[in-house]
């Protein structure tokens, strides 16, 4: 793996912690953490676009974090569980691998990867 696809792995994970915080944040350190957490994360996925496709770096951070958000909120803040979030989450997860196989698959093919 790349320096490039690490970035957009590590943003998504970071995602997840400015989007639990924009929902849970109530005191000045939990917004102050929730702030770095965005500053920090657009910066990766900024630095991320710079070498590989935009579209793909896009749609492979906000799945990854939508993935992360849905289980950090049944894990950690007790939304309750249900089947069918959990299987079109897999989905979304599923299509998101698809994209980075195919964005390394072509670029294999060009000679860039």
């Amino acid at each position: 793996m790349n320096r490039s696809w690490l970035y957009v792995i590590l943003g998504g994970i970071i995602e997840v912690i400015w989007v639990s915080g924009l929902k849970h944040a109530a005191t000045p350190w939990e917004w102050i953490v929730t702030l770095l957490a965005i500053g920090v994360s657009f910066y990766l996925i900024i630095q991320a676009a710079n070498r590989l496709p935009v579209g793909t770096v896009y749609a492979v951070f906000t799945g990854l974090g939508t993935a992360g958000t849905v289980a950090a909120e049944m894990l950690l803040f007790g939304e309750p569980f249900n089947w069918a979030k959990v299987l079109l989450t897999a989905l979304l997860l599923a299509g998101v691998i698809g994209l980075k196989l195919v964005t390394d698959s072509a670029a294999r093919e060009r000679g860039n990867a």
